[in-house]
Protein backbone atom coordinates (compact mmCIF):
# COMPACT_ATOMS: atom_id res chain seq x y z
CA UNK A 1 0.00 0.00 0.00
CA UNK A 2 2.75 2.36 0.74
CA UNK A 3 4.17 1.80 -2.58
CA UNK A 4 1.86 2.39 -4.71
CA UNK A 5 0.51 5.37 -2.36
CA UNK A 6 1.76 8.19 -4.84
CA UNK A 7 1.60 6.60 -8.39
CA UNK A 8 2.58 9.95 -10.67
CA UNK A 9 5.75 10.06 -7.94
CA UNK A 10 8.30 7.33 -8.16
CA UNK A 11 10.81 7.85 -5.06
CA UNK A 12 8.72 6.16 -2.65
CA UNK A 13 8.21 2.99 -4.57
CA UNK A 14 12.08 3.08 -5.24
CA UNK A 15 12.55 3.63 -1.58
CA UNK A 16 10.06 0.66 -0.74
CA UNK A 17 12.07 -1.25 -2.90
CA UNK A 18 15.30 -0.60 -1.73
CA UNK A 19 14.39 -1.56 1.98
CA UNK A 20 11.93 -3.97 1.48
CA UNK A 21 14.39 -7.04 0.30
CA UNK A 22 15.67 -6.06 4.56
CA UNK A 23 12.53 -6.78 5.84
CA UNK A 24 13.34 -10.29 7.14
CA UNK A 25 16.40 -9.50 8.56
CA UNK A 26 14.11 -7.67 11.27
CA UNK A 27 13.56 -3.92 12.40
CA UNK A 28 17.19 -2.78 12.91
CA UNK A 29 18.34 -3.81 9.12
CA UNK A 30 15.44 -1.92 7.80
CA UNK A 31 15.87 1.19 9.40
CA UNK A 32 19.96 0.92 8.93
CA UNK A 33 18.46 0.81 5.28
CA UNK A 34 16.52 4.06 5.86
CA UNK A 35 19.30 6.04 7.39
CA UNK A 36 21.62 5.09 4.34
CA UNK A 37 18.72 6.49 2.16
CA UNK A 38 18.74 9.97 4.49
CA UNK A 39 22.85 9.95 3.40
CA UNK A 40 22.84 9.34 -0.04
CA UNK A 41 20.13 11.51 -1.26
CA UNK A 42 21.14 14.19 1.51
CA UNK A 43 24.57 14.27 -0.38
CA UNK A 44 22.86 13.64 -3.73
CA UNK A 45 20.94 16.89 -3.58
CA UNK A 46 23.95 18.58 -2.42
CA UNK A 47 25.76 17.65 -5.34
CA UNK A 48 22.93 18.38 -7.83
CA UNK A 49 22.75 22.24 -6.12
CA UNK A 50 26.35 22.48 -7.09
CA UNK A 51 25.74 21.30 -10.53
CA UNK A 52 22.74 23.46 -10.91
CA UNK A 53 23.98 26.47 -9.51
CA UNK A 54 27.13 26.09 -12.05
CA UNK A 55 25.02 25.50 -14.88
CA UNK A 56 22.80 28.68 -14.04
CA UNK A 57 25.44 30.59 -13.54
CA UNK A 58 27.32 29.98 -16.53
CA UNK A 59 24.09 30.53 -19.04
CA UNK A 60 23.21 33.94 -17.20
CA UNK A 61 24.79 37.24 -17.63
CA UNK A 62 23.27 38.42 -14.45
CA UNK A 63 25.23 38.91 -10.97
CA UNK A 64 22.32 38.40 -8.88
CA UNK A 65 19.36 36.39 -10.11
CA UNK A 66 16.29 36.58 -10.12
CA UNK A 67 14.00 32.83 -9.41
CA UNK A 68 10.69 31.86 -10.11
CA UNK A 69 10.01 28.35 -8.35
CA UNK A 70 6.66 26.23 -7.99
CA UNK A 71 5.54 23.99 -5.45
CA UNK A 72 7.93 22.83 -2.31
CA UNK A 73 11.37 21.31 -2.92
CA UNK A 74 13.65 21.96 0.04
CA UNK A 75 14.36 20.18 3.36
CA UNK A 76 11.03 19.53 4.15
CA UNK A 77 10.10 17.60 0.69
CA UNK A 78 13.31 15.85 1.16
CA UNK A 79 15.91 14.57 3.02
CA UNK A 80 17.29 17.95 4.80
CA UNK A 81 18.73 20.11 2.14
CA UNK A 82 16.44 20.24 -1.08
CA UNK A 83 16.70 19.97 -4.84
CA UNK A 84 15.52 22.90 -7.20
CA UNK A 85 15.06 25.19 -3.59
CA UNK A 86 18.62 23.44 -3.23
CA UNK A 87 20.02 24.99 -5.93
CA UNK A 88 18.67 28.22 -5.25
CA UNK A 89 19.90 28.04 -1.41
CA UNK A 90 23.81 27.13 -3.12
CA UNK A 91 22.91 30.67 -5.44
CA UNK A 92 22.55 32.09 -1.92
CA UNK A 93 25.30 31.02 -0.20
CA UNK A 94 27.38 31.99 -3.35
CA UNK A 95 25.84 35.87 -3.34
CA UNK A 96 24.52 34.92 -6.84
CA UNK A 97 21.10 35.26 -5.47
CA UNK A 98 18.15 39.10 -5.60
CA UNK A 99 15.21 37.27 -5.21
CA UNK A 100 12.92 34.22 -5.36
CA UNK A 101 8.86 34.39 -6.52
CA UNK A 102 7.24 31.72 -4.61
CA UNK A 103 4.33 30.39 -6.73
CA UNK A 104 1.54 29.98 -4.05
CA UNK A 105 1.00 26.45 -5.44
CA UNK A 106 -2.79 25.96 -5.29
CA UNK A 107 -4.83 24.23 -4.13
CA UNK A 108 -2.79 23.26 -0.85
CA UNK A 109 -0.32 26.31 -0.73
CA UNK A 110 2.85 24.12 -0.94
CA UNK A 111 4.82 27.75 -1.54
CA UNK A 112 3.46 29.98 0.57
CA UNK A 113 3.05 27.44 3.51
CA UNK A 114 6.22 25.62 2.67
CA UNK A 115 8.64 27.16 0.54
CA UNK A 116 8.35 30.55 2.02
CA UNK A 117 8.65 29.29 5.51
CA UNK A 118 12.09 28.10 4.49
CA UNK A 119 13.21 31.06 2.15
CA UNK A 120 12.76 32.88 5.80
CA UNK A 121 14.41 30.78 7.77
CA UNK A 122 17.44 31.43 5.15
CA UNK A 123 17.29 34.51 5.28
CA UNK A 124 16.40 34.49 1.53
CA UNK A 125 14.29 37.80 -0.14
CA UNK A 126 11.50 36.35 -1.63
CA UNK A 127 7.74 37.22 -2.93
CA UNK A 128 5.03 35.09 -2.36
CA UNK A 129 2.40 35.38 -5.62
CA UNK A 130 -0.58 34.08 -6.90
CA UNK A 131 -0.14 31.26 -9.75
CA UNK A 132 -1.83 33.00 -12.30
CA UNK A 133 0.70 35.82 -11.54
CA UNK A 134 3.71 33.60 -12.98
CA UNK A 135 3.91 33.81 -16.40
CA UNK A 136 3.41 37.57 -16.41
CA UNK A 137 5.97 37.80 -13.83
CA UNK A 138 8.24 36.35 -16.62
CA UNK A 139 6.49 37.34 -19.52
CA UNK A 140 7.22 41.04 -17.82
CA UNK A 141 11.79 40.19 -17.48
CA UNK A 142 11.20 40.07 -13.67
CA UNK A 143 12.44 36.66 -13.90
CA UNK A 144 15.96 35.26 -15.22
CA UNK A 145 15.10 31.67 -14.46
CA UNK A 146 12.94 29.15 -13.35
CA UNK A 147 13.68 26.62 -11.63
CA UNK A 148 11.27 23.01 -10.47
CA UNK A 149 11.16 20.18 -8.63
CA UNK A 150 10.66 16.67 -10.62
CA UNK A 151 8.25 13.85 -9.27
CA UNK A 152 8.99 11.27 -12.04
CA UNK A 153 11.11 12.17 -15.25
CA UNK A 154 11.10 9.83 -18.54
CA UNK A 155 13.91 8.64 -20.47
CA UNK A 156 13.35 10.83 -23.15
CA UNK A 157 13.13 13.83 -20.65
CA UNK A 158 9.38 14.43 -19.95
CA UNK A 159 8.67 15.14 -16.57
CA UNK A 160 5.85 15.19 -14.08
CA UNK A 161 6.10 17.58 -11.41
CA UNK A 162 3.21 19.51 -9.25
CA UNK A 163 0.46 20.73 -11.08
CA UNK A 164 1.28 24.16 -12.88
CA UNK A 165 4.54 23.62 -13.92
CA UNK A 166 4.07 23.15 -17.50
CA UNK A 167 2.95 26.92 -17.83
CA UNK A 168 5.87 27.92 -16.22
CA UNK A 169 7.85 26.12 -18.42
CA UNK A 170 5.66 27.42 -21.35
CA UNK A 171 6.34 31.24 -20.11
CA UNK A 172 9.85 30.37 -20.13
CA UNK A 173 10.06 29.22 -23.49
CA UNK A 174 8.29 32.50 -24.61
CA UNK A 175 10.42 34.53 -22.61
CA UNK A 176 13.62 32.50 -23.68
CA UNK A 177 15.15 32.52 -20.39
CA UNK A 178 16.34 28.97 -18.71
CA UNK A 179 13.80 26.64 -17.32
CA UNK A 180 15.39 23.88 -15.13
CA UNK A 181 14.14 20.88 -13.89
CA UNK A 182 16.14 19.30 -10.70
CA UNK A 183 15.94 16.03 -8.76
CA UNK A 184 17.86 13.10 -7.82
CA UNK A 185 18.87 10.25 -10.19
CA UNK A 186 16.12 8.10 -8.41
CA UNK A 187 13.60 10.35 -9.50
CA UNK A 188 14.44 9.54 -12.99
CA UNK A 189 12.35 6.50 -14.32
CA UNK A 190 14.31 4.71 -17.33
CA UNK A 191 11.31 2.46 -17.78
CA UNK A 192 8.79 5.12 -18.70
CA UNK A 193 9.22 6.24 -22.21
CA UNK A 194 7.99 9.27 -22.67
CA UNK A 195 5.53 11.12 -20.65
CA UNK A 196 2.44 9.94 -22.16
CA UNK A 197 2.54 6.74 -19.63
CA UNK A 198 3.00 8.93 -16.39
CA UNK A 199 -0.11 8.54 -14.17
CA UNK A 200 -1.37 11.59 -12.92
CA UNK A 201 -3.27 11.33 -9.67
CA UNK A 202 -6.30 12.95 -9.47
CA UNK A 203 -7.00 14.28 -6.02
CA UNK A 204 -10.32 15.01 -4.06
CA UNK A 205 -12.30 17.66 -6.06
CA UNK A 206 -13.02 19.34 -2.53
CA UNK A 207 -9.34 20.33 -2.39
CA UNK A 208 -10.29 22.53 -5.28
CA UNK A 209 -13.94 23.81 -3.74
CA UNK A 210 -12.83 24.08 -0.15
CA UNK A 211 -10.13 26.23 1.41
CA UNK A 212 -9.56 25.83 5.32
CA UNK A 213 -13.37 23.44 4.91
CA UNK A 214 -14.96 26.50 4.09
CA UNK A 215 -17.19 26.42 0.56
CA UNK A 216 -15.27 28.65 -1.93
CA UNK A 217 -17.41 27.37 -4.82
CA UNK A 218 -21.43 26.82 -5.08
CA UNK A 219 -22.53 24.38 -3.08
CA UNK A 220 -22.86 20.99 -5.51
CA UNK A 221 -19.89 22.43 -7.82
CA UNK A 222 -17.86 19.35 -8.81
CA UNK A 223 -14.18 20.38 -8.74
CA UNK A 224 -11.43 18.83 -10.86
CA UNK A 225 -8.14 18.41 -9.39
CA UNK A 226 -5.00 16.57 -11.07
CA UNK A 227 -2.15 16.82 -8.56
CA UNK A 228 0.40 16.63 -11.43
CA UNK A 229 1.09 17.62 -14.86
CA UNK A 230 4.01 16.99 -17.60
CA UNK A 231 5.87 19.69 -19.06
CA UNK A 232 7.62 18.05 -22.69
CA UNK A 233 11.45 18.25 -22.92
CA UNK A 234 11.22 20.13 -25.87
CA UNK A 235 10.50 22.83 -22.71
CA UNK A 236 13.34 21.97 -20.49
CA UNK A 237 16.16 23.99 -20.79
CA UNK A 238 18.61 21.77 -18.68
CA UNK A 239 17.65 18.84 -16.32
CA UNK A 240 20.00 18.06 -13.20
CA UNK A 241 20.84 15.03 -10.73
CA UNK A 242 23.75 14.60 -8.52
CA UNK A 243 25.26 12.87 -12.03
CA UNK A 244 25.26 15.59 -14.42
CA UNK A 245 23.25 18.19 -16.14
CA UNK A 246 21.30 17.27 -19.33
CA UNK A 247 19.78 19.78 -21.74
CA UNK A 248 17.21 17.59 -23.25
CA UNK A 249 16.85 19.33 -26.74
CA UNK A 250 20.48 18.24 -27.15
CA UNK A 251 19.54 14.45 -25.72
CA UNK A 252 16.80 12.46 -26.57
CA UNK A 253 17.82 9.69 -23.91
CA UNK A 254 18.30 11.14 -20.40
CA UNK A 255 20.08 8.02 -19.06
CA UNK A 256 23.27 10.07 -18.39
CA UNK A 257 21.03 11.19 -15.33
CA UNK A 258 21.36 8.33 -13.95
CA UNK A 259 24.71 6.24 -14.86
CA UNK A 260 26.66 10.23 -15.13
CA UNK A 261 28.17 9.66 -18.74
CA UNK A 262 26.90 12.51 -20.00
CA UNK A 263 26.31 12.37 -24.17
Amino acid sequence: RIRNARPTAVNLAWGVDRVQPFAVQGRDEVLTQAHQIVVEDTAANRKLSELGADWILQRTGASKLRVLTHCNTGALATTGWGTALGVIRELHERGALDVVYVDETRPLLQGARLTAWELEREGIDYRVQADGAAASTILRGLVDFAIIGADRIARNGDSANKIGSVGVALACQAAGIPFMVAAPSSTVDLDTASGEEIEIELRDGAEVTQLAGVNIAPMGAQGFNPAFDVTPAKYISAIVTEKCVVEPKDSPDVSALVNGVNK
